[in-house]
């Protein structure tokens, strides 16, 4: 009797545990993961900064989204990534003689004119340059969550304390939000102090790559080093996470531009902490192990040619 008590229990353990392990390995493999971040919104299949570029993502599973904020001449925040019209929208020809376009020789009202979508495709047509305010109540609806790119800021005298006030407005500096849904990021050292210095709950973030024996200056305003995946080594990502940033966390690093599936996985395996991508599907599939929709689609066909 005892025997068969002790044999049943060992065979209970056994059995939980067979339940538990796996469900622990996933975890911690998921855990291991980077966050992908939609870098412009989806921008490899909608118009970048576009409010269909985050809904592109959300319907593709992304959860993060990078912008880039910029001001107009007559004060409006937009999101927009060049400092210039001409690229991404029709201002040549709306407002022909008005080179280089600047973003900050034209009002809001004058930019809101422009199409920001046929340049990408046709089907695009009609597509705003979207006011930040705007931009927040789309990644608000999607329940999505957002890394904001302060751009140029040497171009706008006080643009920080300008997006810092319009997030509070929009609700985006409550608890929640600094907690889990928003980080403010720059290539200005300079700036990144500022939004530091102003709001100190904010989790914010340097574009570029700072000398190893620089990072422990850094690490005191800021929360992520972010480079350019072309520079990042095992050995310096070791430096970074080496230290706290100013929240007393871990000192993380996001890389940018990966849009494709075999170096996406490299980053991951090195340990990387986010992986900034054009294409946020194929790099948050190849890095778990996946096959995009679209990926698996055009293995079919070719294996049927």
């Amino acid at each position: 009797m005892h025997t068969r008590t002790v044999a049943a229990t060992s065979g209970t353990l056994l059995g939980f545990c067979a339940l538990v392990l796996p469900i622990a390995t996933a975890e911690a493999s998921a855990a291991r993961q980077p966050t992908t971040v939609a870098h412009r919104g989806a921008s490899a299949y909608t118009p970048e900064n576009t409010l269909a570029a985050v809904d592109e993502a959300h319907k593709r599973g992304i959860t993060w989204v990078e912008n880039d904020v910029q001001r107009t001449k007559d004060g409006r925040l937009v999101v927009m990534h060049d400092t210039t019209l001409n690229r991404t929208t029709d201002a040549e020809q709306v407002y022909p003689g008005r080179s280089p376009w600047k973003i900050s020789d034209f009002t809001l009202a004058q930019i809101q004119r422009l199409d920001a979508g046929s340049w990408f495709a046709p089907e695009y047509r009609g597509q705003r340059v979207p006011t930040l305010k705007q931009y927040l109540a789309a990644v608000d609806r999607n329940k999505q969550n957002l890394m904001l790119e302060i751009k140029a800021p040497e171009l706008y005298p006080g643009i920080e304390k300008e997006i810092l006030a319009e997030l509070r407005k929009e609700g985006w500096l409550s608890a929640g939000h600094l907690a889990r849904r928003l980080i403010v990021q720059s290539f200005s050292t300079s700036s990144v102090k500022a939004v530091h210095r102003q709001a100190p709950g904010l989790k914010t973030a340097f574009l570029g790559m700072p000398k190893t024996g620089d990072l422990p200056d850094y690490a005191k305003f800021t929360d992520q080093i972010n480079p350019s995946h072309k520079s990042v080594t095992a050995d310096y990502l070791a430096a970074v996470h080496r230290l706290k940033g100013a929240h007393d966390r871990k000192l993380e690093l996001f890389t940018w531009t990966v849009n494709d599936g075999p170096t996406a996985v490299r980053l991951a395996k090195l340990g990387v902490d986010g992986i900034i991508t054009n294409t946020p599907d194929v790099v948050r599939d190849a890095v778990a192990g996946k096959k995009t929709a679209a990926k698996r689609t055009e293995a079919k066909k070719a294996g049927a040619s």
